[in-house]
């Protein structure tokens, strides 16, 4: 709970957040750049919240988001459209793993 990255596991961590966004009064993105990330699968439960709000703050920070719409919980279309209009690519589980499988990402 005092916001410090947990490694789990080779190249797996988990953190707190306090709020909905994931990188609200965190250090998540200090680490991603780190680690020399710029993309990010985003799914989780109920989208108008956290997943929503964690989109958001990643696509502020100019990150390449992929939204896993069928692994999140709370989907509706209009939020879908939404996440297009800004550049987010939407997926269902199968057509990422296809995705990165093909660009070897």
């Amino acid at each position: 709970m005092n916001g410090k990255f947990q490694n789990i596991g080779q190249k797996e961590w988990i953190m707190y957040k306090p709020r909905w966004g994931a990188f609200y009064k965190t250090n998540l993105e200090t680490k991603l750049n780190e680690l020399g990330i710029d993309s990010l699968v985003i799914c989780g439960c109920n989208f108008p919240n956290c997943p929503r709000t964690t989109i958001y703050e990643a696509s502020e920070r100019d990150f390449k988001i992929f939204f896993v719409r069928d692994a999140t919980s709370g989907v509706y279309e209009k939020g879908i459209n939404e996440l297009r209009d800004i550049g987010i690519k939407v997926f269902k589980t199968n057509s990422l793993i296809n995705f990165i499988e093909q660009k070897n990402i």
